[in-house]
């Protein structure tokens, strides 16, 4: 059965809806949440927060183009953004394809390929070129990308090509070349899309990679496979799929105009949809680019204008909601008014769910006919398979050199260059843009107002309230053995690990020794960042998972916004004493990298102490494309070239 990356059981999407702020029971102010439970404060916050920031997004993403002059003075960052964001900037070099012919079908009217070619040398796709047995001088060609479809015969993967062939044959049929090429993680050699989703592996984030840049990058060198055949007419070249396929489609065609018609099947729909609606859930990684620029999705679709572009879904589809296409097609008709190329945009709506239906087909045949081959007529016969998966595979054994189950490990842009070839401050330029491009772009000071004492711990205990940033609320704890508070102060950050009644029983070395009368002014502070603490979010792992998924769609990932609660921690002390010259952070495990961050953009961090410290970026919290800027040993360097201490325990 086709799916988007998920099992079947799990198929569909679970709305996000308002499952945040649906707990139990409320939590008094002041206290922590015990293991398991989540704070209906901060699970309501969250739910607002990522409205706000999707409609931040939103508002912007075509903000001044109301002229053909903006829009094409725009559209040219624009792609280059997108080929930053799928990992393709700058653009791999073309190494020869080594395409190679292992069999033919013969299917009546109709010859079927079956192919391989490398899009870069042992990245490996397997395809089936579908021809007319006869054909009469340069044909249009369509390259079909597959969506999810797990296709496998005793335990061999055949590709989900071989479910799609229907579409294929019919062009062929028809009297077009069409190129259906497996997916990565789909195909015959079985990579992955299921970084973030299933398989924890964030650290994909932080070398800013993304299956959607493999899918794209295969999809491009496939044209150039269509462009070496003697019956394709290179003028005229189309591009379809569904779903995955879709998605697909979407980012290649903004990429490379070779593709003159395009008709993308429920590949795409908005940032409310997969954000505050909760659709990201049924959709694996390689639906999506690395967010670094903070679009709507309306932009990729924008970048295919004016070309012919006809967006095609149903009307129940779970996974594309029938308001966000409609939102992203109201977008996209914008930008063809400024062409003055209304007519080639269409807009096809049928009955159903997430399926591949006659109804969405026929609407697609129709409109490459009409702008390829000019030919208005009737379609009078359905698009139907005549294969086996067997018939239609590639491989028999799979090569040994293939580079497919590893992509994740070494596709995409290069690795950070020493940071020592670059001055501090355009260190944190590159952060800034590259890495932490989803903190507030205006200054946003949080203002503190104190909660009531909780009791029980003595030591000067109060407990402040600040928002990092709108719908944000953190809490800050002051241990303080004198007012008013002295020019030093040690800040501790709680995660993940932390007990949940460290309030009470401070964790031993924590809290400045009391019993002391000729003990020196200090004082510490305890910072509960987004996430943790007494606001901490829902404690179910799937939701965890599927939380941290939408801070990427922002872009942003949930320790990044952590790096920027400290900052903000920072102020709120700084408000509190105007004579604060030295803070020392202490933090462990990945909060500790976060600490680290930090004391690079403030100049009062004088030393950070640091337990249990990552060792990579595989273990270590996850920044969008910090594996591309400043990796750990340069980020250690670089904080003590701006003067920080670094105690490691």
């Amino acid at each position: 059965m086709p799916h988007d990356g998920l099992p079947p059981s799990q198929h569909g999407v679970a709305v996000f809806g308002r499952w945040l702020a649906s707990v139990a029971a409320a939590i008094a102010c002041g206290a922590s949440t015990l293991p398991g439970t989540a704070s209906p404060v901060g699970n309501d916050s969250l739910d607002r927060y990522f409205a706000e920031e999707v409609r931040h997004i939103g508002t912007n993403a075509f903000a001044g183009l109301d002229t053909l002059e903006a829009w094409e003075a725009r559209r040219r960052i624009l792609r280059q953004e997108l080929l930053e964001m799928l990992g393709l900037w700058p653009m791999p070099t073309r190494t020869d394809l080594r395409a190679t012919v292992t069999g033919t079908l013969d299917g009546e009217d109709i010859v079927v390929e079956k192919l391989h070619f490398q899009s870069l040398p042992g990245l490996y796709v397997t395809a089936n070129l579908y021809r007319p047995k006869t054909p009469t001088g340069p044909l249009p060609a369509i390259l079909y990308a597959c969506g999810h479809a797990q296709v496998k015969t005793n335990g061999v993967s055949c590709g989900n090509k071989t479910f799609y062939q229907h579409h294929g044959i019919w062009f062929a049929r028809h009297g077009y070349v069409c190129l259906l090429i497996d997916t990565l993680q789909l195909g015959e050699i079985e990579g992955d899309h299921h970084g973030t989703y299933r398989l924890g592996q964030w650290w994909w984030n932080s070398r800013g990679y993304t299956p959607a840049g493999v899918e794209a990058w295969n999809a491009i060198r496939a044209l150039d496979y269509l462009e070496s055949r003697p019956e394709v007419d290179r003028q005229r070249m189309g591009m379809t799929g569904r779903s995955g396929g879709g998605s697909y489609t979407w980012t290649t065609a903004a990429l490379d105009d070779r593709i003159r018609v395009a008709a993308p099947v429920a590949g795409i729909t908005d940032l409310e949809n997969q954000v505050v609606d909760g659709v990201i859930e049924g959709h694996c990684d390689c639906m999506f680019f690395v967010n670094t620029h903070r679009w709507d999705f309306g932009l990729n679709a924008a970048l295919l204008a004016p070309r012919p572009l006809l967006i095609v879904n149903t009307d129940a589809d779970s996974i594309f909601p029938l308001n966000g296409v409609q939102r992203v097609h109201a977008q996209v008709k914008r930008i063809y008014e400024l062409h003055h190329a209304t007519t080639n945009l269409g807009l096809v709506i049928a009955p159903g769910g997430h399926a591949d239906t006659q109804d969405l087909q026929v609407p697609v045949f129709r409109w490459f006919n009409r702008h390829l081959k000019n030919d208005a007529s009737l379609i009078e016969d359905a698009a139907t398979k005549r294969f086996s998966p067997l018939q239609l595979r590639v491989f028999q054994d799979l090569p040994a050199d293939q580079r497919n189950t590893r992509a994740q490990e070494w596709f995409g842009s290069s690795p950070a260059a020493p940071a020592a070839e670059a001055a501090p401050a355009e260190i944190l330029s590159r952060l800034r843009e590259h890495v932490f491009g989803g903190w507030p772009r205006t200054e946003y000071l949080p203002q503190a107002r104190m909660l009531e004492e909780p009791g029980g711990t003595g030591r000067g205990h109060q407990v402040w309230s600040f928002d990092s940033q709108p719908h944000v609320p953190l809490r800050l704890h002051i241990f303080a053995s004198e007012s008013p508070l002295p020019s030093s102060i040690i800040l501790r950050l709680v995660d993940e690990s932390t007990p949940a009644n460290w309030e009470a029983h401070p964790p031993e070395g924590w809290l400045p020794r009391a019993d002391r009368s000729d003990a020196p002014s200090s004082i510490t502070a305890v910072l509960e960042t987004r996430g943790v603490g007494g606001l901490a979010w829902t404690a179910d792992a799937r939701r965890q998972i599927q939380i941290r998924r939408r801070f990427q769609l922002l872009g942003q990932t949930l320790d990044g916004m952590r790096v920027w609660d400290i900052r903000q921690a920072i102020r709120v002390l700084e408000a509190k004493q105007p004579d604060l010259r030295r803070v020392e952070i202490h933090a462990t495990g990945p909060m500790a990298i976060n600490a680290l961050h930090a004391a690079m953009w403030e100049p009062k961090v004088a030393k950070v102490v640091v337990e249990k410290l990552p060792k990579g970026l595989q273990d270590s919290p996850d920044y969008l494309n910090v594996g591309q800027v400043l990796e750990l040993p340069e980020l250690l360097e670089q904080v003590r070239r701006r003067g920080a201490e670094i105690e490691q325990r």
